[in-house]
């Protein structure tokens, strides 16, 4: 596991496991689950739509790791180069 500053904001993230967490307050966690559950299902969506978008900017400007090439992928999918 390691522990770094996001660049979005002040928030540490950390990397376990091939997953990435932001480490924020108690208190903000809680807020954000009041939040959460106090919205509604429409508002719940577009958070998470919103959620995926910003997800997709962040992979693209980190270079689109672990993106495979369309030979890369088929040879995976298929078993091998044909």
């Amino acid at each position: 596991m390691s522990a770094q500053p996001s660049e979005q904001d002040s928030h540490d993230v950390i990397r376990l496991g091939g997953e990435t967490a932001v480490v924020v307050p108690v208190h903000e966690y809680h807020t954000l689950k009041a939040l959460r559950n106090r919205a509604s299902a429409e508002q719940v969506e577009e958070a998470e739509i919103d959620a995926a978008i910003a997800e997709h900017e962040a992979w693209k400007a980190a270079g689109r790791p672990g993106l495979k090439s369309h030979d890369e992928f088929m040879a995976e999918v298929f078993g091998g180069s044909r």
